[in-house]
């Protein structure tokens, strides 16, 4: 505990529309997401973008969830932007894809051992084989897919601790997994919990992520929109989410 403890109150965080996200770059990110993995204790990571902000500032209790977190990283650029506006500016985007392979990459030099949790029937298995394919030296200690009942949710935490993994990937959408991971973490024996949205998805194919150029410009966004237009309501946060963010940062100011 008291390591964990030493951990957070070292974090320097930029506080937008009430949630704490890490003053952090992509590459220290990595390394303080190694040390968790490689920590006692079950740590927790959540990477919102301007949706999941947004949702966090008109509901308290998800609020509460997200702060619970020892690292919030930007996966987005619109928090990003958002941070500049409040005069505090983050150093960059922060993927949670990258995040999580990075991760991965690195644990796969030691022989780390990740559950994959989350997505539609299948999609767990597909990417555990590619990933072994990607990462020869990654143990994939078990896969579950996300539609499950309540009544299941016992059985789930006991397959995850009889895996004897250190990392676990929660994709089973915002703000379900975090919700999900803050409700559990305290009966897992896991090292580290990642909420990773979609990430499962891309690495199984089933989704095609935004080509290099689109993410190097900061408009996966935009890739993403086009590729799937009847995602357009969903990409009207981040327009909401920036106005909200001058609205406040004004109303501080006065």
């Amino acid at each position: 505990m008291l390591k964990r403890m030493v951990m957070i109150t070292m974090r320097d965080v930029v506080n937008i529309l009430g949630v704490n996200i890490d003053n952090i770059t992509a590459a220290a990110a990595l390394d303080r997401a190694e040390g968790l993995v490689k920590s006692e204790g079950t740590s927790v990571i959540y990477t919102p973008n301007p949706e999941i902000v947004m949702a966090a500032y008109e509901n308290s209790g998800f609020r509460e969830v997200l702060n619970s977190a020892d690292m919030c990283v930007p996966d987005g650029i619109g928090v990003v932007y958002g941070s500049r506006i409040i005069g505090k500016p983050l150093p960059e985007r922060v993927a949670g894809f990258d995040l999580s392979m990075g991760l991965m990459e690195r644990m796969s030099g030691f022989g780390g051992r990740v559950f994959l949790f989350g997505s539609k029937p299948g999609v767990a298995d597909e990417a555990a084989k590619k990933l072994t394919e990607k990462f020869p030296g990654l143990q994939i200690a078990g896969t579950r897919n996300g539609y499950f009942a309540e009544s299941d949710e016992s059985e789930i935490i006991d397959e995850i601790n009889a895996s004897n993994a250190d990392l676990l990937m929660v994709c089973l959408g915002a703000p379900k997994q975090e919700k999900w991971i803050n409700k559990y973490k305290d009966k897992l024996n896991v090292k580290l919990c990642i909420g990773a949205g979609g990430s499962l998805d891309v690495v199984a194919g089933t989704v095609k992520r935004a080509p290099e150029i689109f993410i190097k410009l900061n408009l996966e966004w935009f890739y993403r929109l086009c590729k799937q237009p009847s995602r357009i309501g969903r990409f009207m946060a981040l327009p909401k989410f920036i106005l909200t963010v001058k609205k406040e940062n004004k109303k501080n100011d006065k």
